[in-house]
Parts: C-alpha cells; sequence; structure tokens
C-alpha cells in the first residue's frame, strides 16, 4: 500500500493557431461542437462520417485523469463500431456480463446481462474514459473532417436569424466563428447553457459516493460486484468493477453529512480500502467525491443550439446510464442534423430530436431516481422494504425484480411522429422505436458478417425474399434482401425479426427501426420515407 496518490498520466495537446484567427470577422462552419468529450467527440465523428465538416471547440488542453465514466453498453459499443472507433476500446477495455449482489458478507443472486450469444458486441465493456476520450480523439483525426481546437474557450453566444456567432477566447486573444448550428456537449457545468441562461429541473439527493481507482493483482473476476451494509464498510453501500491495466474502480457510499475533502484525504481512503480489501497490495491512482443528480433542461433544442450528454441531462452514476445516454444524444442528432444540412429535411427535423432524447432522458432519470431511492432508503420503512426484498431474493426469483443496484443502460424506446405505425403484428426482440438487434449473417459470396455493419449510413431497407428484387423505391435506401445478399444461416435473423417471406423492415440512419410490413408496398416504403424524415 502506497501513501500518496500515483497520478496516471493523461493526454496533453497542444494549442494550434487556427486559419480563422487571421481572418477579419467571423468564418462560417456548417457545425461548432463545444467540449471535446466522449459525447462531443461522438457527435463530430457522426457527422463527419457523413460528409458533415465540423469544428470542435475545447477550454482544456488535455485529456482529464481518473476513471470518471466506466461502463460501455452494447449498443454505445454498437454506435462506436459504426463511427469506426470500436475496436480499440473494446481490445483495451475488460468485457464482462455478470453481476452480483451481496447483502453483508452473503451472496443474494447474480444475474446475466447477455445470456443469448450472437451479437458482435459485448453486454458491457469498462474502461477508463481517458483512453475512451484518446481513441476517439485518434479516430478523429484519422477520418478528417474534423478540426479539433484546444484551449479555445467560448466566452459569449449569440444567436441570429441565420445562425449562431461565437466569441472565442485562446491563448493568442478573442477571434469570432459563426455556427449554421452549435451542438453544446460541455459538461455538466456548461458554459453554453451559462450564456443561454438556462437551468436544470430535477432533483439533487442527499447522499455522496467516494470514487476510488486502485492498481492491484487480485483474484477478482471481471464482474459487476454491489454490497448492500457490507461489514468492511459500516453498512453503506460499495461497488466493484474491475477496468483496463489492473485499476478497480471502488465506490464507496458516505453519506450527505461526509465532508468531501476529509474523505479525500489519502489517509482516510487508505483506511477505507484496507477494511475492504484485507491486506492486498495496492495503488491509490485517484480519488474523488460525487453527488447524485437527477435532472435535466427542459427543452434540448433551442433555436440552433443543440444540447447533448451531461449538458443536457445528468443521472446518477448507478446503470451506466450517463456517458451511453449522451453518445445516444449523439447517433440520434448526428443524421438529422446532416440531412437538415444537406437540403434532405427540414429544419423541423430537430424538433424530433428534442422529443426523443428528452423522453429518453426521462427514461433514463426514472432507472436513475428508483436506483438511488433503493440504494440509499431516505426513512426506516424504505430500509425495511429494501432488506426485506434483499432477504427474500436468496430463495425466491421473483423477488430478484424487486432488488435495484443500479438497473444498467439500455435504449429507450423512441415513440415519435418519426415511427410508422405496425398494420400488422411482429414477435421477436425486434421492437419499432429500438435500435435493430445485431445477428450473425453470411454474405452471398460466403463471407461472415455481422448485419449491423452491413447497415448504410442512410435508411435501410431489410427485406426477406420473396420473388423479384423490390425496386421503385427512392435512390436514398438502401435496400438488403435476406437470402440473396445475406444469408441467415443460424436462424437468428428470422426469430429476432419475426422474419417470414416478403417482409420488410425499413432502418433509420441511427440503427432504430421506424416502419415494418408483412409484404413489400413500394407506396407505403416510400410514404413511411417520408415520414421518417420529419415528413407528414
Amino acid at each position: 500500500m502506497t501513501e500518496t496518490y500515483e497520478r496516471h498520466s493523461v493526454y496533453q495537446f497542444g494549442y494550434l493557431r487556427s486559419e480563422d484567427q487571421d481572418v477579419d470577422g467571423p468564418v462560417r462552419h456548417p457545425v461548432v461542437v463545444v467540449g471535446a468529450g466522449p459525447v462531443g467527440l461522438a457527435t463530430a465523428l457522426d457527422l463527419a462520417s457523413r460528409g458533415v465538416p465540423v469544428v470542435i471547440l475545447d477550454d482544456a488542453n488535455r485529456i482529464g485523469e481518473g476513471s470518471r465514466g466506466l461502463c460501455y453498453s452494447k449498443r454505445t459499443l454498437e454506435i462506436l463500431d459504426r463511427l469506426g472507433a470500436a475496436a480499440p476500446i473494446v481490445e483495451k477495455g475488460v468485457t464482462w456480463q455478470i453481476g452480483k449482489v451481496f447483502f453483508g458478507n452473503d451472496s443474494v443472486y447474480q444475474f446475466d446481462l447477455q445470456p443469448e450469444g450472437g451479437f458482435k458486441m459485448p453486454a458491457f465493456v469498462n474502461l477508463q474514459q481517458y483512453y475512451l476520450e484518446k481513441f476517439l480523439v485518434d479516430r478523429a483525426a484519422a477520418l478528417g473532417n474534423i478540426d479539433l481546437r484546444w484551449s479555445n474557450r467560448v466566452i459569449a453566444l449569440e444567436q441570429k436569424d441565420d445562425g449562431v456567432l461565437l466569441s472565442v477566447e485562446t491563448p493568442e486573444g478573442p477571434y469570432f466563428l459563426k455556427a449554421d448550428y452549435v451542438v453544446a456537449a460541455d459538461g455538466a457545468r456548461s458554459t453554453i447553457r451559462g450564456l443561454l441562461g438556462l437551468d436544470f429541473v430535477g432533483q439533487t439527493f442527499h447522499d455522496r459516493f467516494l470514487i476510488a481507482d486502485v492498481k492491484m493483482m487480485a483474484d477478482y473476476p471481471a464482474e459487476r460486484w454491489f454490497w448492500f451494509e457490507p461489514p468492511f464498510h459500516g453498512g453503506q453501500s460499495t461497488l466493484l468493477h474491475k477496468q483496463a491495466d489492473d485499476i478497480w474502480r471502488i465506490d464507496f457510499q458516505i453519506g450527505w453529512d461526509s465532508d468531501p475533502d476529509e474523505e479525500t484525504k489519502p489517509e482516510n481512503v487508505h483506511r477505507r480500502l484496507a477494511r475492504m480489501l484485507e491486506g492486498r497490495d495496492y495503488t491509490l491512482e485517484w480519488v474523488s467525491v460525487y453527488t447524485f443528480q437527477c435532472r435535466r433542461l427542459e427543452k434540448f433544442v433551442h433555436d440552433r443550439v443543440v444540447f447533448v450528454g451531461d449538458a443536457a441531462h445528468q443521472v446518477s452514476p448507478f446503470g451506466a446510464r450517463g456517458a451511453n445516454s449522451g453518445i445516444e444524444d449523439a447517433e440520434n442528432l448526428g443524421w438529422k442534423l446532416a440531412l437538415i444540412l444537406n437540403g434532405g429535411a427540414p429544419a423541423s427535423l430537430l424538433d424530433t430530436y428534442d422529443i426523443e432524447r428528452t423522453r429518453a432522458a426521462d427514461y433514463n432519470i426514472g432507472h436513475s431516481t428508483r436506483s438511488t431511492d433503493y440504494i440509499t432508503p431516505k426513512n426506516t420503512a424504505s430500509m425495511h422494504f429494501r432488506n426485506a426484498t434483499l432477504e427474500l431474493a436468496r430463495v425466491a426469483p421473483f423477488a430478484r425484480r424487486m432488488v435495484n443496484s443500479g438497473r444498467l443502460s439500455d435504449p429507450a424506446v423512441y415513440e415519435t411522429p418519426l415511427t410508422t405505425p405496425d398494420g400488422a403484428a411482429f414477435a421477436g426482440t425486434a421492437r419499432l422505436g429500438l435500435p435493430v438487434p445485431d445477428a450473425p449473417m453470411v454474405s452471398a459470396g460466403g463471407e461472415k458478417r455481422w448485419l449491423l455493419n452491413a447497415l448504410g449510413p442512410d435508411f435501410t431497407l431489410l427485406m426477406v425474399k420473396n420473388g423479384p428484387r423490390p425496386a421503385d423505391l427512392p435512390g436514398d435506401v438502401r435496400v438488403i434482401v435476406i437470402g440473396e445478399d445475406l444469408m441467415d444461416e443460424e436462424g437468428l435473423f428470422a426469430r429476432r425479426y419475426d422474419a417470414t417471406p416478403g417482409a420488410c423492415y425499413l432502418v433509420r440512419p441511427d440503427q432504430h427501426l421506424t416502419a415494418r410490413f408483412r409484404h413489400f408496398d413500394a407506396d407505403k416504403i416510400t410514404a413511411a420515407l417520408m415520414r421518417a424524415k420529419g415528413g407528414h
């Protein structure tokens, strides 16, 4: 055990003067993203992959310390895979799908987040946020079309009829930019939110947790372990996750009355760790304290300024819904903004970003609030209920549904004007408004392919072979015939999509299912496409 912190080296980036600083008057760009965290970078990658040039402004000159964001869901990994960034994340990170719940010293039960195979991406990957950000920065440099400017701080913003005027401060003085749209991805303390005079609505919970990143060689498996009332921590909750480089993330509940400055002193952190780790050698790399927040902006779209990630909404960390929901914001916004800028959809399509993602935020906040209330009961009755369900869950599987150590991140269903209601019954796991499920396929040439990798960057129509190849569809729809272009040799596509001969599935550019039909009908599919682009 060391007596001092061992700080993980951060990635430093030098300030570079941009050509825009040598031009009199503001230079116009289609999109300016403020904030180079995971959500801002994912937004820029999505837009750039669709041919939209992006400027990213970040007031820092480095990627920060500590694990911070940690657990990345299968859906997030699928999004990052589409953006060409998932491979190094999965390779470097720790893959897991088993979670265990303990009450005191005793195991209550365990759960499997991906009991069925046949998906390219794992249920979850644990990876320190600084690695995620570095991989996304590398991908942005390789992709091009992204101008990432470090040490560029937005100090003023003015909305115009035809765009947004930004004042930007640099080490060499200020300059001006004008953007068709600004994406505010500048985190929980968003400067853009402050400049617009906006505030969150919601709840701040009166409880605190201490985070410790510990480097140690341990025989714990790569699983999520959550303890209610462990004896090594005075009856308060504790969470353990494995990360890359033999770093373990430990979250200790410390209570609202705790003093963050005292709690983060090395001697006090070591005292907690020693009781839990029982003599194991370790190095303390990073420590922080957080408070539960379950809040959001009332609206995410304010004229030509759009909020994403923590700048738009905040949730408690249990359930890994923060960064994952932010990256889902990015994928929802990217294709819509690109379509608007390219003249393929009306500007009103942006209203559906607000509709879909505010409802998704409410979905995540609801899960996060219920998790927080269960983990930190606020009265004696709630405490008795929690402990009774934990005791019952040891022997009664039905009670495990009531145990809530953090419902793990999953996508919200988009109940939206863009979706065409079903005209026929469908079973399976594919569902309108959700991302379409992946499946292992085989190309016509005999090569193994994953279904999601075969989808195009625009709209895709999946059709089960039943006669001639479909025609008379708009040119911006890619057609994939199952049974001709891709073969469902394992039958998972048929089962997950309840696929029958001639069935058609219209998939949005963000891989969400927006319409489906039992039989091909060019007029109905064209109408569904128009609707999905924000038309009538």
